[in-house]
């Protein structure tokens, strides 16, 4: 009987380690497919990155050069300064567009019929004549002399330079035609187009034309609207955080303001572009458009982040810190501002950053602000008519001509660059002055 015993309970627990084996191999293997999907949706994310990546560039360094076409200009007095008086007004009136007609004629002596001279105008960009203009005004010398000066291409002979538009396919359906292209390619033999970088780019504010338009407006806006942004919500999102994690009470009014903050920070950003379209705008008649407005909206759409993460870097500060600091006398402000904040202040710097990244490539709210307005002239203040990168980005996109889809893809790696530079000094700023406790 006993051997019976002996017997049937050895082959129980056989049988149980063998169930044990069989569970342990089959989430040995789970385990191994969970790993699995995981790298997969990782290679599967980079994948897409790399291509949206790969897109933007493909499309967008091109934007950095700029086509010049060389011209032998014969600065003719009797169309700067007849009256040789060197005036500066009376230079800064003169037909300069006639001495680039000129000199284009001159070297296509075979170019007569009225449409086809048109077209071979159409070659230098509209702000050639201004480019001269500067040039006569810096150097009144030139007048009477012939120079050999670089003028901008038009943007369409700039992209066919640099092979963004084809030279095949029905004349009708080009947007240049075939005595163009023989144009640019005798210019081409005779080294007269180079191509090289793009310094207007940068410098400029927005055209109308693609070859004049540039960042710098833009850029300016968005550096205005976040300085605005910045001295408001940081002083007074740590403000926030710190009394309401240090010396709030906790009641119902308290667990009220923080749902509330919480929610505010889900709410949609074009609904801060309403809000402050209703209060800025019409009710205390702040000037539309203005980086003023933006930097009081973007203020309100990024002080819950501020607060959520300065009061997560708060919380992380140990508790031992808070009763040392009473143990040995401290007041509760002087336990706060001289022993908690100093070490919270790097997360709460990290989490600023992040909200400004995010204020940066917003573009929503400040479409019902005004700042979609097409703004040439460069800002110089807070209160005058000014776009943002990410606006300028969705106006150009929304351009017609070819030509923009180079710059709107250049615009879009500049406001990258930005975006990577505030990111990675935020984790600079964390990994450099966080205490690990």
């Amino acid at each position: 009987m006993n051997e019976i015993c002996e017997i049937s309970g050895g082959s129980s627990s056989d049988r149980t380690i063998d169930v044990v084996h069989a569970s342990l191999v089959k989430r040995r293997q789970a385990e191994k497919r969970f790993r699995l999907y995981g790298l997969l949706s990782i290679v599967v994310g980079l994948c897409f990155l790399v291509l949206l990546f790969g897109s933007i560039i493909a499309r967008g360094y091109t934007a950095f050069q700029q086509t010049s076409i060389a011209l032998d200009v014969y600065f003719d007095p009797q169309l700067i300064d007849p009256d040789g008086r060197r005036d500066p007004s009376a230079l800064m009136e003169a037909d300069y567009d006639r001495l680039l007609k000129n000199a284009l004629s001159s070297m296509f002596l075979d170019v007569k019929e009225r449409q086809a001279k048109r077209a071979l105008y159409s070659l230098l960009s509209a702000g050639a004549s201004y480019d001269l203009r500067d040039l006569v005004l810096a150097n009144p010398e030139l007048i009477g002399k012939t120079q050999k000066v670089w003028i901008s291409a038009d943007d369409d002979t700039d992209m066919l330079v640099k092979g963004q538009l084809g030279r095949t396919g029905a004349e009708g359906e080009r947007r240049i035609k075939d005595n163009q292209i023989a144009w640019i390619d005798k210019l081409e033999a005779d080294g007269r187009i180079k191509k090289s970088f793009n310094t207007a780019f940068f410098t400029s504010g927005d055209s109308r034309e693609p070859e004049l338009a540039g960042i710098w407006g833009a850029v300016m806006g968005s550096l205005f609207t976040l300085l605005v942004t910045l001295s408001l919500s940081l002083p007074i999102g740590m403000a926030a955080a710190i009394y309401l994690e240090e010396f709030a009470p906790r009641n119902r009014w308290t667990d009220l303001i923080e749902v509330n903050i919480n929610n505010l920070a889900a709410v949609p950003s074009i609904v801060f572009g309403l809000l402050g379209l209703a209060v800025f705008i019409n009710f205390f008649g702040l000037p539309r458009s203005s980086p003023l407005v933006g930097g009081l909206v973007l203020t309100l759409m990024t002080l819950p982040v501020i607060i959520i993460a300065g009061r997560s870097a708060l919380k992380a500060v140990p508790p031992s810190v808070r009763e040392a600091a009473l143990g040995v006398g401290a007041s509760p402000m002087q336990m706060v501002f001289h022993h908690v904040l100093p070490l919270a202040v790097p997360g709460m710097m990290t989490g600023a950053i992040i909200g400004m990244a995010r204020a940066l490539g917003e573009s929503a709210p400040l479409l019902m602000i005004g700042m979609v307005a097409f703004i040439v002239d460069v800002p110089q203040s807070i209160m005058e008519p000014s776009t943002v990168l990410p606006v300028q980005i969705y106006l150009w996109a929304d351009s017609p001509e070819r030509a923009f889809v180079e710059r709107t893809s250049a615009a879009i790696m500049v406001l990258l660059v930005f975006l990577i530079f505030m990111n990675g000094l935020a984790v600079y700023i964390r990994k450099r002055f966080e205490r690990r406790w």
